[in-house]
């Protein structure tokens, strides 16, 4: 994988981690009847945008990446040679 797309991914590993925590701590302040419960949905609600726009980031970099650099491209192991052409003379 590219530095870029790594970079991208990995990124977008801890913006969903933060989501989910975030995720978690809303449920326990619903379960404890906590007046912090709407605010953090609100975040929550908000960093769930983020997230997604992390996701596609990485899609969005590999695809860039992929324009600006090219697909290395080598014949597999199972590719078949072309047959030899013998001059006809």
């Amino acid at each position: 994988m590219p530095d870029p797309v790594r970079a991208a991914a990995v990124r977008a590993v801890i913006i969903i981690a933060l989501t989910l925590s975030q995720l978690v701590v809303v449920l326990l302040c619903t379960l404890a009847g906590s007046w912090l419960a709407f605010p953090m949905l609100l975040s929550t609600v908000a960093s769930t945008v983020v997230a997604t726009w992390a996701v596609l980031d990485i899609w969005i970099t590999r695809q860039a990446w992929r324009q600006r650099n090219g697909v290395v491209s080598a014949p597999s192991s199972v590719a078949r040679r072309r047959p030899l052409r013998r001059d006809p003379r």
